[in-house]
């Protein structure tokens, strides 16, 4: 009889459907943030302060962001499922790489809207 401790592990197209969906938004947001680059003639702070004025500007990082920290969370739970044998050990890594990715993700709110 196999006895499996499974601590995070899901497997199947969801997590390598939502890890290409996200790659797509991050090379989309990386193409907008470059043609902004190449666009502006002056990149001073106010050029930044006037695009990250728009909420729609701040709605796009933001769901990069997100995408960002899920593509993160996918990538480092596959590494860690497969090469870390103890599943204590595994699960304390789960626990606080979720952790930090929810404080990046509170961090990234108070950036973008300054709250």
């Amino acid at each position: 009889m196999v006895n499996r401790i499974v601590t995070g592990s899901h497997f199947g197209l969801r997590d390598w459907l939502v890890q290409r969906i996200s790659a797509v938004m991050m090379v989309l947001y990386a193409f907008f943030m470059m043609g902004y680059v190449l666009v502006q003639p002056v990149l001073d702070y106010n050029a930044w302060t006037l695009l990250f004025a728009s909420d729609l500007v701040r709605s796009f990082t933001f769901l990069m962001l997100l995408a960002l920290f899920y593509h993160a969370w996918i990538g480092v739970r596959d590494v860690v499922m497969d090469y870390i044998k103890p599943a204590f050990v595994r699960l304390m890594i789960h626990v606080l790489v979720v952790l930090s990715l929810i404080l990046y993700m509170i961090w990234s709110v108070q950036i973008l809207w300054g709250m």
